[in-house]
C-alpha cells in the first residue's frame, strides 16, 4: 500500500477526519539515519503525527514538530507542509533498548517529562507556537493534549507502528479527528466511542487495512464524504545551494580554517545528506565572501 492520507468530512456533523498510511516514508528515514529499531519507531510516530497535522494546512503553509522529552531517544522532530512532504530526525538514532517495541516502550523512550512544541508557518509576519508539557510519552496521546489544550479544537490522534520479529517497522500510520466549530456534540462522542473500540491502529495496518477502510467504520451512518486523497513522501528542502550559502555566512577565518583542514562536511539533521566542499571550492566561497 502506497503511503497516501485521506480526508473526510461529515458536514451534517461537523466533523472531519484524516488517516493515512506512512510506512514508506517512514522506512527512508530509518534508512537515511541508520536508526536503531526502537529509535526508528520513535521517529516513525514523529513523522506520522506530522503528517496528521500537516494535512490541516492551507497552501503553501508549513509546520514542526518538535518533541523534547526525558527518555533516551532525546529530541524528536518533525516537519510536513501542505503537499504532504515530510522529514524528520531524531538526536539518538543509535538508541538500542533492551525492550521490545510496543507503546509502552516507545513512550518510555521519549519520556513523560519535558515539552511538545507546535510551530506553524502560515504566511504571516510572526510564526505561530504552541506548547504544552508532556504527560505520557505516548504521542498520539501527546498531540491531542496539544490540540484541545494549545488550540482548543476537539481532536483525537492515534499512531500505529508495526514491527516484525526483530523490532523492525513494517507498517506505520496514523488517524485523526477533529470538530469543526458548532460541531455535533454528541455525534462526536460517538465517533470517540468507536475509535476507543477499534482494535490498535497498528493491528489494522498489519491486516491490510485501508485508511478509507478505517475512516468508513468510524463515520459509518453518517454522511462521510471524501475531500482529498494526497501522497505521502519523505521529501528534504536541503540543497547544496542552501548550505553553501551557510558556508558564506560564517566569515573568513573560519572558511580558511576549513580549507586548511582539507575540506568541509556539512550533514543536513533532517535528511542525513552530507555536503562536501573541497578546498578548491572553498577557495572560491572565501572569494565570493571576501568581494562582498
Amino acid at each position: 500500500m502506497n503511503d497516501h492520507l485521506l480526508r473526510v468530512l461529515d458536514r451534517e456533523a461537523g466533523i472531519r477526519g484524516f488517516a493515512c498510511v506512512t510506512t514508506a516514508l517512514s522506512e527512508e528515514a530509518i534508512c537515511r539515519h541508520h536508526a536503531a529499531p526502537m529509535a526508528g519507531a520513535v521517529l516513525s510516530q514523529g513523522l506520522t503525527g506530522a503528517a496528521l497535522l500537516g494535512a490541516t494546512l492551507k497552501v503553501r503553509q508549513r509546520m514542526a514538530v518538535k518533541v523534547q522529552g526525558s527518555g533516551p531517544s532525546g529530541k524528536l522532530a518533525a516537519e510536513s507542509d501542505a503537499y504532504g512532504r515530510v522529514r524528520g530526525y531524531v538526536s539518538a538514532p543509535d538508541f538500542a533498548s533492551p525492550q521490545a517495541v510496543t507503546p509502552e516502550s516507545m513512550a518510555a523512550a521519549i519520556g513523560h517529562n519535558g515539552l511538545l512544541t507546535v510551530t506553524k508557518d502560515v504566511g504571516l509576519k510572526d510564526l505561530y507556537q504552541g506548547v504544552v508539557s508532556l504527560q505520557s510519552g505516548r504521542l498520539d496521546e501527546e498531540l491531542t493534549h496539544y490540540l484541545v489544550r494549545s488550540e482548543q479544537i476537539p481532536s483525537a490522534v492515534e499512531i500505529g507502528v508495526a514491527v516484525d520479529e526483530n523490532d523492525w517497522l513494517t507498517h506505520a500510520g496514523g488517524l485523526l479527528l477533529q470538530a469543526l466549530p458548532g460541531a455535533d456534540e454528541k455525534r462526536l462522542r460517538v465517533l470517540l466511542e468507536r475509535l476507543d473500540d477499534l482494535p490498535p491502529l497498528a493491528t489494522l495496518l498489519r491486516d491490510g487495512e485501508t485508511p478509507y477502510q478505517t475512516l468508513a467504520a468510524l463515520f459509518r451512518d453518517g454522511e462521510m464524504s471524501v475531500l482529498e486523497e494526497r501522497p505521502l513522501a519523505f521529501s528534504c528542502s536541503c540543497s547544496r545551494e542552501r548550505t553553501r550559502k551557510a558556508l558564506q555566512m560564517i566569515g573568513a577565518a573560519e572558511i580558511r580554517s576549513l580549507m586548511d583542514e582539507g575540506q568541509a562536511v556539512i550533514e543536513c539533521h533532517f535528511c542525513h545528506e552530507e555536503y562536501i566542499y573541497g578546498v578548491e571550492e572553498l577557495g572560491e566561497i572565501l572569494a565570493d565572501e571576501t568581494a562582498i
